[in-house]
């Protein structure tokens, strides 16, 4: 009886390969792939597959002794996450490998043991693309840690959810992406760019597809926690999607205007969009500028967009659930929001993307399984 019960799961359940591109990440990989171990899914259902991309440490040894399945590239011409993907595919394709969707992890990443449960159950109710909630693992590590988390609990689960309910597509962040095979098979990934998340979103909302927001788990990274640490990334974060805009920005504008298409203006809007911090800023200034020049209207308006602005912040954290010390760390905001702006400003007179070059973080605590179970079930509606 038993058998015949896990058989009649096994068909229904679809079977998933879990990529990972890796460039020097001996010091976390090992983490993720513990946490891939206490996943509520069939293992045989479900593979791990890591590319280890121009690795001078031990990162494709720890995986491999971990169970994963790891290939090794070294390309020193065709450097970064979207070409280590596209090799991946191609060489798990040449090996025969049958998967009926694909889930993209970053490899600093802890999974929540629900994750392809809840992938599986979205997949079953017809979405073909899905994004999870991408979080902070190291959340009350540092001002700086505690202060991303708050911008993506804002960026990574308030705008989803909304763009979610209004029917319109979520957007996708890099880590935690799902794909039905059947779209990765048409579209391939021929995006090579430091915010190649974003030009495959685009590409695929240009093509009719939708990608769905899946709130109810999450895949938690670590964050840098000194601004030395994060300068680098989230420099070629925001290069990188200035430099994609700057080529690609009017035309993707007016292809959307032209097929009266929401779901495409709405995707090319979202990467107009500042930091929140610039806005921020902008928004002081004025205000500051009209208590000066006692214009009162003036002064009244900008009042009700900086309160806007910070009730958008909190009603975010409110939606995650957050603890109370995150609250807490607003405290720290302004001087996160002058290096968010200034950063801003040096990225938008600077050409190309930058090399995928690993970001230095202090590796979270040793036991994030019962940090992701806990988010899981508790840090999510």
């Amino acid at each position: 009886m038993r058998r015949i019960a896990l058989r009649r799961v096994l068909a229904v359940l679809l079977s998933l390969a879990l990529l990972v591109p890796a460039h020097d990440e001996e010091s976390t990989i090992g983490r993720l792939l513990e946490s891939t171990r206490a996943l509520e899914y069939p293992s045989a259902l479900f593979e791990v597959c890591v590319v280890a991309d121009n690795c001078t440490d031990r990162t494709a040894e720890v995986a491999r002794a971990a169970g994963a399945r790891v290939e090794e590239r070294f390309d020193e011409h065709a450097r970064g996450k979207g070409y280590a993907l596209r090799w991946l595919l191609a060489r798990l394709r040449e090996r025969g490998g049958r998967y009926d969707a694909f889930v993209v992890l970053d490899a600093d990443t802890v999974v929540a043991p629900d994750l392809l449960r809840r992938l599986d159950a979205h997949f079953e109710a017809g979405s073909q693309v899905v994004q999870v909630y991408y979080s902070v693992l190291n959340v009350g590590e540092s001002p700086l840690a505690t202060l991303r988390y708050v911008a993506l609990a804002a960026l990574h689960y308030l705008r989803p959810l909304g763009r979610s309910r209004l029917g319109l597509s979520a957007g996708l962040k890099g880590n935690g992406m799902g794909f039905l095979a059947s779209v990765l098979d048409e579209y391939g990934w021929e995006w090579f760019t430091l915010a190649e998340d974003v030009e495959l979103h685009l590409a695929l909302v240009a093509a009719g597809l939708r990608v769905d927001f899946v709130p109810e788990t999450t895949v938690l990274a670590d964050m840098p926690v000194t601004y030395t640490q994060a300068e680098s990334q989230n420099e070629r974060w925001e290069r990188g999607r200035i430099e994609m805009l700057r080529e690609r920005g009017l035309g993707l504008v007016l292809d959307g205007i032209r097929h009266r298409d929401p779901v495409r203006l709405d995707a090319v809007a979202e990467q107009l969009i500042p930091p929140l911090s610039v806005p921020v800023v902008l928004g002081g200034a004025v205000l500051a500028g009209s208590v000066l020049f006692r214009a009162r209207a003036a002064a009244l308006l900008a009042a009700f967009g900086v309160a806007g602005q910070l009730g958008y912040i909190l009603a975010a954290l409110a939606l995650v659930r957050a603890p109370w010390r995150v609250y807490r760390s607003l405290a720290y905001a302004p001087g996160y929001i002058g290096w968010k702006v200034w950063l801003y400003g040096r990225s938008l007179g600077a050409k190309g993307g930058g090399a995928w070059i690993r970001t230095e973080r202090n590796p979270s605590p040793p036991d994030p399984l019962s940090l992701a179970r806990e988010r899981g079930s508790n840090g999510v509606s």
